[in-house]
C-alpha cells in the first residue's frame, strides 16, 4: 500500500493595483468642487429645466453643453439606501453606515454619499437628512463628510428649512482647477494550475508553456485553455530561453516604487518555440538601439524567481517573416 501523494501547493499572493488619475476641471466641475470647499452645493440646469446634482457639463438627453449653475440646499430626502455593516478602509466612515441616494432640496436628481446612522432600523426611504461638512475642506467630494439625520432625529434636534434652487455665478476666490483621484484595488491573486506550473518552472530558471491539442500552438504564459479553440491545455512544453523582440516601447516616465532609471525599454518577446509573445524589460543595450528582430536571452538575479530582464544574445537579427505573425 502506497501513501497518497500530497496535493500541489496552491499559490496565492496579495496584489495591489494603483495609480493616481490627474485631471483638469472645466468651469462646471471647478465651481462644484470649489463650492463644496465653501459649504455651497451647486447644480446645473439642463435643457428641459431640471437641476442635476452633482452637475455635469453636457445634457445627458440632448448632449447640449450646459453652464447654468444654481445653488441648492445642503439638506434633502433619502430616495433609496443600503446598509453597510462592514466598512472598508478609506470609506467615508469607519463605523457601520448606510449608503444613501439623497435628492437635495431644489434638485431633481440624487447624490450618492454615506449616512451616519446608529443602525438600519434608523434609516428609511423618505427620511430627511442634511450635509455634515468636513472640518477641513480642500475642494473635493470628501468635503461632505457624510449626511446625518435632519429634524427631531438629528444630532441637535433642529430642522433645516426647505429651499428652492437659486441662480449662482459659480465664482469663488482661488478656484479649484484640478484633482488627483487615487485609484487602488487590493486583492489576493491565485494563479491556478497552469500559471502555477509556469511560476514554479521560472523559479528553476525554465520557461514552460502549454500546447493546444487542437491547433497545436504553444502559449506562454499558459492560460489553461486555448484562447483560439477554447479547449483545455495540459501538455507542457519548455520554450526558449532565447527569443526575438517583436515590438517594443521606450518608457520615459518613472513609475512609483520601481527602481529603474528612465528611459528604458519594455518589449514583446517571442521565445523560441512559443506562439505567443510575452513582455519583459530589455537591458544590456542602449535604449535607442533596441529594434524589432533583436535576439535576446534572459538575465537572472541571485535568488530571483523570474528573469530580471532580457539582453542581446549577439546573434544576427531574426528575419521579419519569422516573427511577423506574433506582433
Amino acid at each position: 500500500m502506497t501513501a497518497a501523494a500530497s496535493p500541489p501547493e496552491v499559490l496565492r499572493a496579495p496584489l495591489v493595483v494603483e495609480f493616481p488619475f490627474t485631471r483638469s476641471l472645466g468651469p462646471v466641475q471647478s465651481a462644484f468642487l470649489t463650492g463644496l470647499r465653501e459649504r455651497v452645493v451647486l447644480g446645473v440646469r439642463t435643457t428641459d429645466g431640471k437641476v442635476m446634482v452633482p452637475p455635469v457639463e453636457y445634457d445627458p438627453v440632448t448632449a447640449d453643453e450646459i453652464r447654468e449653475l444654481v445653488e441648492v440646499a445642503a439638506a434633502g430626502t433619502v430616495t433609496t439606501w443600503a446598509w453597510n455593516g462592514d466598512p472598508r478602509p478609506h470609506q467615508p466612515l469607519g463605523t457601520p453606515f448606510a449608503w444613501v441616494l439623497v435628492r437635495l432640496d431644489g434638485a431633481d436628481t440624487a447624490i450618492l454619499h454615506a449616512l451616519d446612522a446608529p443602525g438600519p432600523e434608523a434609516v428609511r426611504t423618505g427620511m430627511r437628512v442634511r450635509v455634515r461638512w468636513a472640518a477641513e475642506r480642500s475642494g473635493a467630494i470628501t468635503d461632505i463628510a457624510c449626511f446625518e439625520p435632519d429634524g427631531p432625529d438629528g444630532p441637535d434636534g433642529t430642522t433645516t428649512p426647505e429651499r428652492q434652487a437659486s441662480p449662482h455665478d459659480g465664482r469663488f476666490d482661488d478656484a479649484v482647477t484640478g484633482i488627483v483621484a487615487e485609484a487602488r484595488l487590493d486583492y489576493t491573486y491565485s494563479p491556478g494550475r497552469a500559471q502555477s506550473a509556469y511560476i514554479n518552472a521560472l523559479a528553476e530558471r525554465r520557461t514552460v508553456g502549454e500546447r493546444c491539442p487542437s491547433c497545436h500552438k504553444v502559449y506562454v504564459p499558459p492560460r489553461g485553455a486555448c484562447p483560439t479553440c477554447g479547449v483545455a491545455t495540459t501538455e507542457q512544453v519548455e520554450v526558449g530561453p532565447a527569443g526575438t523582440v517583436t515590438t517594443f516601447c521606450i518608457v520615459n516616465i518613472k513609475a512609483k516604487n520601481l527602481d529603474i532609471e528612465v528611459p528604458y525599454v519594455y518589449a514583446h518577446i517571442a521565445l523560441d518555440g512559443a506562439d505567443l509573445a510575452l513582455h519583459a524589460r530589455i537591458g544590456g543595450i542602449p535604449y535607442d538601439q533596441v529594434r524589432m528582430g533583436l535576439r535576446v536571452e534572459p538575465v537572472w538575479t541571485e535568488g530571483g524567481r523570474h528573469p530580471d530582464h532580457y539582453r542581446p544574445t549577439g546573434e544576427p537579427d531574426a528575419d521579419y517573416d519569422a516573427y511577423k505573425e506574433l506582433i
